[in-house]
């Protein structure tokens, strides 16, 4: 056989397992049972794995309690095509005789939502036991697992596991303004016996984040879509790290930061005592782990004048004009921006020295953050525009500078442009003057009359009053009189 045989038979054959696409789909028992028998609803996917489903989703059923769900997968070879099939099915043991109704639900398998439209439940008398069953020398027959009559409840044992849930910071004391990025995940020991998997996670989590989240702090949420798996080393002891939920926050006092304890409940499998070949080998159990508790020191800052108006971070100045040469009375843009790790969002505009000379107007202003690393990097920028007025040579930081607190020099620092700037032409102070004066009131005096107005009020008002009174009282006098 030559190569190109063996080539084209390797083509052939990978064109053929791909004309075989997933297939998701329900399942559902039997509408009619006997009380000592099981109702199933089983999930099955054709020609690949089942990768995600929420053990949860599984409904529950009036008059029936939950047993635990078992898997299975067949492969099969028809006509030189390779079909597969995955399944997990939830057994259901009903507790009395009746009728009984399985609304319609919905399942998200892999990533699609697959629906059943319910069924409704008979469930009669028990049964008695099997010839196969009585005459076994095992006292069950080894097959009726997997043909679904055996009735034998097989046992399930829980195995110690090698876990744990945990809160840590990467900071134990900052000062007020200073960040700090808190950590929940979940760790699991290469060591693990014990399977393991998430339960209604989103669920938890929504709970969890609200009760971490401290009321005297500013919050970054990192927002973790994809929970990934992470090979981290703790003590010497590899595991694997799973990333729950990780935020920067920042102090807005100097009251210590404090996390409570929280739980998240986990499906803690048992496993068969004696497992067989086709029967289940585990059972869904539950366990919930829980951190334990975290507070983070705040310090107050340094003594400073502006000590509660500052913000604290490792920042830096990038300076940006269109021009350094420009004529009076022309305008030109200058941009002034704080680049750093911080609260970018508390970064405030820098003061403006005033001068004739040249005037700046209010910033336009942007921001930008990045959330890398366990931390918050940014830019916020202030776009100014300038008037020079007067001729002349002009340093920018004679009209800039920002002030803020620096943890990682333990000090106050000023951000100063360092850009020159040339005017060129002629003085505008005398043009200046003329626009900051409201000649629209004095233009008015040509429109106004020059006759002279008395400061005393108009009284024809007061002598109408006094004549209405003087006339009701003498109507009420002649009506008492004639009485």
């Amino acid at each position: 056989m030559n190569h190109r045989y063996i080539f084209f038979l390797i083509f052939f054959l990978f064109l053929s397992l791909r004309g075989y696409s997933q297939e998701i789909r329900i399942e559902l028992g039997p509408k009619e049972i006997a009380l000592n028998e099981s109702f199933t609803i089983t999930i099955k996917v054709s020609n690949d794995n089942i990768r995600t489903y929420n053990s949860n989703s599984f409904p529950d059923i009036p008059g029936f309690s939950k047993r635990g769900t078992s898997s299975s997968s067949s492969t099969s070879i028809i006509n030189g095509h390779i079909n597969s099939e995955n399944s997990i099915t939830m057994s259901y043991s009903p507790q009395r005789e009746g009728t009984f109704r399985l609304e319609p639900f919905e399942m998200a398998i892999n990533g699609e939502t697959v629906q059943s439209g319910g069924v409704t439940i008979t469930v009669s008398a028990p049964k008695q036991q099997s010839r196969r069953q009585r005459n076994s020398p095992f006292g069950s027959d080894p097959f009726d697992d997997f043909f679904g009559d055996r009735e034998q409840e097989e046992e399930f044992v829980e195995i110690a596991d090698d876990a744990f849930l945990g809160f840590t910071v990467d900071k134990d004391a900052v000062y007020t303004g200073e960040g700090f990025t808190g950590t929940l995940a979940f760790y699991i020991s290469n060591d693990n016996r014990a399977p393991l998997s998430f339960y209604d996670l989103g669920t938890q989590l929504g709970k969890i984040v609200k009760e971490l989240k401290p009321s005297n702090c500013w919050e970054e949420n990192f927002e973790i879509v994809n929970i990934q798996r992470e090979d981290v080393k703790l003590n010497g002891k590899n595991y694997s790290r799973y990333r729950l939920h990780q935020s920067r926050y920042y102090p807005l006092n100097e009251e210590p930061v404090s996390f409570p304890s929280v739980g998240l409940k986990m499906v803690k499998y048992k496993v068969a005592k004696r497992p067989s070949f086709f029967g289940r080998r585990q059972e869904e159990d539950y366990k919930t782990y829980h951190t334990k508790p975290k507070t983070v020191r705040v310090k107050a800052l340094p003594p400073h004048p502006l000590k509660e108006n500052v913000a604290v971070g490792d920042y830096q100045l990038r300076e940006k004009i269109d021009s350094r040469k420009v004529e009076t009375g022309n305008s030109f843009s200058y941009s002034f921006s704080v680049v750093g790790q911080g609260n970018i969002s508390a970064i405030n505009q820098p003061r403006v020295t005033e001068n004739d000379s040249l005037t700046f107007y209010e910033p336009n202003v942007s921001q930008n953050t990045r959330k890398d690393n366990g931390t918050v990097i940014g830019v916020k920028q202030f776009n100014y525009y300038g008037i020079p007025n007067e001729p002349g040579e002009y340093e920018l930081e004679d009209f800039f500078q920002w002030i803020f607190f620096n943890p990682r020099i333990d000090n106050y620092d000023t951000l100063r442009p360092s850009i020159h700037l040339v005017a060129t032409g002629e003085s505008r102070q005398d043009e200046t003057i003329l626009t900051k004066d409201p000649g629209t009131f004095y233009n008015r005096i040509e429109e106004e009359s020059n006759a002279l107005m008395s400061l005393q009020g108009d009284d024809s008002l007061k002598l109408f009053i006094n004549i209405f009174i003087l006339i009701m009282l003498a109507a009420s006098g002649y009506i008492i009189f004639k009485k």
